[in-house]
């Protein structure tokens, strides 16, 4: 597809708005991105930036409760939320017919969700069990996104378990929620983002008439989440009720995704390199040569790559049979990152893996709510969003050196190793 002219304004009220028009097919994706995530909750309110943005389909101060819901699908169009590191996200993509609706439908919570003692008590409950069922109830639950985290880092927003201790989402309060919202869901504190079918000028109209008058508030300071790399092997372990097999995550520090993009982006094709597809370098010899472990892969940022600021984490996580000691598979891991720090991969390998990174990246801003979320969030953590669009030719111009340099700083003497061991409490 063609790219689309990025056309970018502010509001009076400190709300950044990205347009994109591309009149292909009769659709619009309507992005918000706050700039609050799971790293920005206070200690003792694990849990809240999620249950938040339950909260935020709630019903407003206008609108009853699952009327956004009921707006949205009755255009023929769907919609939802996620919570990241350093970020919220709320879309809907509808028919463009229904854009002013959309507008109207994230400017009317973003100017007053409806926060009640009932809606608080039974999206603590939702959560709660969203918890249960994605993590509490299931082998490997949290793996390595929760479990990870409190080995490699050792300050609070970086290693706290973001979906939340119950008895953090417990004591939630009202006045907790409303404190939350008026700090991190000011209009200068987000971007709006609207790609597809539109026309630019009467868009630009729209936004004004239903964002414009949403009060202003101060942009809250941002502290950094910055902490030192550590300087040995950090080591943590944890039992799984539900897990068949034992496993391991290997954990390490990434360069700075907005800072240090192009070595950041050398990490995402080391990943490619070491676990993509039967061809790649651990599943050759851990899966199939040896065999070490039954599943192997590797990939940078907990969530996905470009959904945090600086620190993140690139991880590369093991399943394998109770005989095989973790320090086995470290070790021939260890031997295979030395391998590509010491000789570069070659034109055909590295090609391999770039083109199907770029093939990946082109496909998913085929999509139009992928290109909207994209353009929002690359906005927002890199004041960027034309970056949606020249990622995949970054990433294809990515050298066999630069993947050197990316496995050399893979070191034993700074990273950190989870071992995951299943409950044997029932065992016969």
């Amino acid at each position: 597809m063609a790219v689309p002219q990025l056309h970018r304004f502010t509001l009076d009220n400190g709300l950044r708005v990205v347009l994109a028009p591309d009149g292909t097919a009769p659709v619009v994706g309507v992005s918000v991105h706050y700039d609050v995530g799971f790293r920005s909750e206070p200690e003792g309110r694990t849990g809240f930036a999620h249950l938040f943005e339950h909260l935020m389909f709630q019903g407003s101060e206008s609108l009853e409760k699952l009327a956004h819901f009921r707006y949205v699908q009755s255009s023929g169009g769907i919609f939802n939320g996620s919570t990241h590191p350093d970020y919220t996200d709320y879309f809907e993509v509808l028919p463009s017919s229904a854009l002013e609706r959309a507008l109207f439908l994230e400017a009317d919570r973003m100017r007053a969700p409806k926060l009640t003692k009932e809606n608080l008590a039974n999206q603590i409950d939702v959560v709660k069990e969203e918890i249960r069922l994605n993590v509490l109830n299931r082998p490997y639950g949290g793996f390595p996104w929760i479990l990870l985290p409190p080995v490699l880092y050792s300050t609070f927003p970086n290693a706290h378990n973001g979906y939340g201790d119950f008895t953090d989402l417990e004591q939630a309060t009202l006045d907790d929620c409303a404190a939350f919202f008026d700090t991190y869901y000011a209009p200068a504190n987000a971007v709006l983002t609207v790609a597809g079918d539109i026309e630019v000028d009467r868009t630009r109209e729209l936004v004004e008439k239903h964002f414009g008058d949403v009060p202003a508030r101060p942009k809250p300071h941002r502290p950094s989440f910055a902490e030192p790399r550590p300087n040995e092997e950090l080591r943590g372990s944890h039992t799984d009720p539900h897990a068949p097999l034992p496993a391991l995550a290997v954990g390490y520090r990434m360069p700075d995704p907005v800072n240090e993009l192009d070595g950041y982006l050398a990490h995402l094709v080391l990943a490619g390199l070491l676990t993509d597809g039967d061809g790649s370098r651990l599943q050759q010899r851990l899966v199939h040569r040896e065999p070490l472990v039954t599943d192997v892969n590797a990939g940078a940022g907990l969530f996905g790559p470009f959904e945090a600021r600086d620190p993140d984490t690139f991880s590369i996580t093991a399943i394998h049979a109770p005989d095989v000691a973790p320090d086995r598979v470290l070790g021939a891991l260890d031997e295979e990152l030395d391998a590509l720090a010491t000789t570069p991969p070659d034109e055909r390998e590295l090609a391999k893996v770039t083109a199907r990174w770029s093939a990946n990246l082109h496909g998913d801003h085929d999509r139009l709510v992928s290109r909207t979320l994209a353009f929002g969030s690359l906005e927002l953590l890199h004041g960027d969003a034309a970056l949606a669009d020249g990622l995949a030719d970054r990433i294809a111009g990515v050298t066999a050196d630069q993947v050197a340099e990316a496995a050399k700083g893979l070191r034993p003497d700074s990273r950190a190793v989870l071992v995951v061991e299943p409950d044997q409490g029932d065992a016969k």
